[in-house]
C-alpha cells in the first residue's frame, strides 16, 4: 500500500513536470509555425543568388 502512494507522487510530479516543460515551449515559440521546416528544405538559395538577371537590370554597351 505504501509503494502505491509513492507511484502516485512520482506520476504526478512527472505530469506535473511535463505540463510546465510544455508551457515553456508555447512561450518560447517552440510551437509558433510548425509547418514551416518541412518546407523550408525545399526553398533553393543557390536558385536565388545565381539567377540570371532581368532584361531591365542589363547594361547595354
Amino acid at each position: 500500500m505504501e509503494s502505491t502512494f509513492y507511484l502516485i507522487a512520482i506520476g504526478f510530479l512527472f505530469g506535473l513536470a511535463g505540463w510546465l516543460l510544455f508551457l515553456w515551449a508555447v512561450r518560447s515559440g517552440q510551437l509558433d509555425d510548425i509547418e514551416a521546416t518541412k518546407y523550408r528544405i525545399l526553398d533553393d538559395d543557390d536558385e536565388k543568388e545565381n539567377s540570371p538577371k532581368k532584361k531591365s537590370e542589363k547594361v547595354d554597351k
